[in-house]
């Protein structure tokens, strides 16, 4: 599992630099990075990672979780289900994030940087993690 786990993430973050490389500079003023697993166990130990990182945070590890560091920023977390798990982290100023999670079982991070960066994270049906780090200057 290991092997295929590292492989997953090579070949995530590659796709990422590919994207990011085929897009204007400094579209929009940020980056972003996102990662959603296909494969059910990495699912889970995603979904466990940010559950981990929110008590180690002081947060829950269950719910709607949002840190904010700095002004004007906007978070928001909608959550129709059971078992689900938000967090938005924000560090800096001007950001608005949001989470929508519809189904059981998921998990998304999202977390911001810099100023003025606009995200979402968005999750329909069972038993999905995902996360997303975005940039913004």
């Amino acid at each position: 599992m290991t092997t295929r786990f590292t492989k997953t993430i090579a070949a995530a973050f590659t796709a990422a630099l590919i994207g990011i490389s085929a897009s204007p500079a400094m579209a929009g003023g940020q980056i972003a990075i996102g990662f959603s697993p296909t494969d059910p166990d990495q699912a889970q130990a995603l979904g466990m990672g940010l559950q981990m990182f929110s008590l180690m945070q002081g947060l829950s590890s269950t719910g709607a979780n949002a840190y904010q560091n700095g002004s004007g920023n906007s978070a928001g977390i909608n959550q129709n289900g059971s078992g689900n798990h938000g967090l938005i982290w924000q560090e800096g100023d001007g950001h608005n994030g949001t989470i929508s999670q519809s189904g059981n079982n998921n998990s998304c991070g999202l977390f911001q940087f810099g100023e003025a960066t606009d995200a979402q994270c968005m999750q329909n049906g069972d038993n999905q993690s995902g996360i997303t780090t975005v940039f913004g200057f």
